[in-house]
């Protein structure tokens, strides 16, 4: 009974993690048109009127930033992430499980983990002496550096949530699917 307990509650942990990185993935999404936007909008102003500022070109790659890092633990979740299929596509469902459970607990959330506590300093120093941009009009670095660790902790934290998922899927208390639409070549 508390085994069951402790699984469910993994389980509603998991839905939680998976509906704030969706939530996020949503919004990130929105960035993209953002970014598009500011980037013709910066192109007609430079053409027409032969002006441009380096704070444009410097947002747009701070976007471009946090639509990826941000939206990765939702492309997690979706399981539209980038992956080596050598053998993947090959195997049963449970192999994809065991292969999944490996690749998250020795690859995914070493290195996601590795990259929040290496990159947390970064931000904390940039934040501390407020840096800017050594280009001429450039941003406040701070925000842009913020997003490497916030970005890497969500990928943590549904790397944690597809782990339970996996295990739960393992010992047969949910279905999970475990295809994914190869990429076409």
């Amino acid at each position: 009974m508390g085994e069951v307990f402790g699984v469910n509650a993994l389980l509603a942990l998991s839905r939680g993690i998976d509906r704030v990185n969706l939530m996020i993935g949503r919004w990130v999404s929105w960035l993209v048109l953002l970014a598009v936007l500011i980037s013709a909008g910066n192109a007609v102003i430079r053409k027409l009127f032969n002006s441009s500022s380096n704070a444009w070109l410097e947002v747009q790659w701070y976007l471009f930033g946090a639509i990826v890092l941000l939206g990765a633990a939702a492309a997690l979740y979706r399981n539209e992430h980038v992956r080596v299929d050598l053998i993947y596509g090959a195997v049963s469902d449970r192999a994809r499980l065991w292969i999944d459970l490996f690749g998250i607990l020795f690859l995914l959330l070493p290195f996601a983990l590795y990259a929040v506590w290496v990159t947390w300093p970064v931000f904390v120093q940039s934040w501390r002496i407020n840096e800017h941009s050594s280009n001429a009009g450039g941003l406040v670095r701070w925000p842009a550096k913020l997003i490497l660790p916030v970005g890497f902790a969500m990928l943590s934290l549904q790397g944690l949530s597809e782990l339970v998922k996996r295990i739960a899927a393992l010992r047969g208390l949910i279905a999970l699917e475990t295809k994914y639409s190869k990429p076409l070549q």
